[in-house]
């Protein structure tokens, strides 16, 4: 029997620019889908996952974060007063256990790399996963879940993986394919944003993984990369060249990039559909709104 999966890191400490000014005083991950901040996605997926230890890195300005996970006594006591007791539920949902989550100072930007290897003394000696809350993935399973499943026979370190098309490959760490066995491949190597016509395949790395301590280990002696930061594909590419074993996973799911706003706008419509007390009305209004585009064209 494997180690299991307890600890999650939670890299948040980005600005956020390309969302301001709405970021100049919300921190990304707390703007919304629908009614559930982004980051309540990405807590959710983490503890059907069975994580119990959350470990925030984060930045200056990011204390509304923190608030969101505390309790709220004068609004309990209102929702209370009131008989609102759906809505004390919903809030329950956002509560974390004392001693469960962990807020660790990221105080320069020095790429992914270094944020998780700024949570190496809370991560000891066990695996341990990263989960990126700006792609949020919908599906009837979470992505963690179905990688910790897959975790259990492999072992080693996977990332969680998606086809593009080949033009955009260049956005994305892209795996160099060594066999393809359906869910799982196993990989060559990773190579971080490829140039054009470059990429060794179209399987893009999603912000989601599970690593080896000894990824942190090498973390914490790694030289900057691509963009003059410290990559985490680097490192994770370090251990296939150690010949230790390293697997993309296909997830089964919907995959939304909700770090650019027409991905986030994507969302936000997909998730309101998906709930049954918006479907009808927002449903209507968007067929409202093809209609009179088309007939204005």
């Amino acid at each position: 029997m494997r180690a299991r999966i307890t600890k999650a890191i939670f890299p948040v400490a980005g600005l956020g620019t390309r969302f301001l000014p709405a970021t100049k005083s919300v921190p990304k991950e707390i703007m919304t889908l629908v009614d559930r901040p982004l980051i309540q996605y990405a807590i959710d997926e983490a503890r059907e996952a069975g994580i119990k230890e959350f470990i925030f890195v984060t930045s200056r300005g990011k204390s509304a974060l923190e608030d969101y996970f505390d309790h709220a006594p004068h609004l309990e006591e209102e929702l209370r007063r009131k008989g609102k007791n759906e809505l004390l539920s919903v809030l329950e949902e956002t509560y974390m256990e004392s001693g469960a989550i962990a807020y660790i100072r990221q105080h320069r930007a020095l790429g992914l790399g270094h944020a998780v290897c700024c949570a190496h003394r809370l991560i000891a000696n066990e695996p341990f996963a990263v989960i990126l809350p700006d792609d949020v993935i919908a599906g009837e399973t979470g992505c963690l879940k179905q990688m910790v499943d897959a975790y259990q026979e492999t072992g080693g370190s996977m990332v969680a993986a998606m086809e593009v098309p080949p033009e955009k490959a260049s956005s994305y760490g892209v795996l160099d394919v060594k066999e393809d066995m359906g869910s799982l491949v196993s990989v060559n190597g990773m190579v971080e944003k490829p140039e054009a016509g470059t990429a060794p395949s179209n399987l893009a790395v999603i912000g989601r993984y599970i690593l080896t301590p000894d990824v942190l280990r090498t973390l914490r002696n790694q030289e900057s990369g691509k963009g003059g930061e410290i990559q985490l594909t680097d490192a994770i590419a370090a251990e296939i060249e150690r010949k230790r074993n390293v697997y993309g996973y296909r997830f089964v799911g919907q995959r939304y990039d909700c770090g650019s706003k027409a991905g986030f706008l994507q969302a936000t419509v997909a998730f309101g559909l998906a709930r049954e007390d918006l479907r009808d009305e927002l449903a209507a209004y968007l067929e409202e709104m093809v209609a009179t585009r088309k007939a204005a064209q």
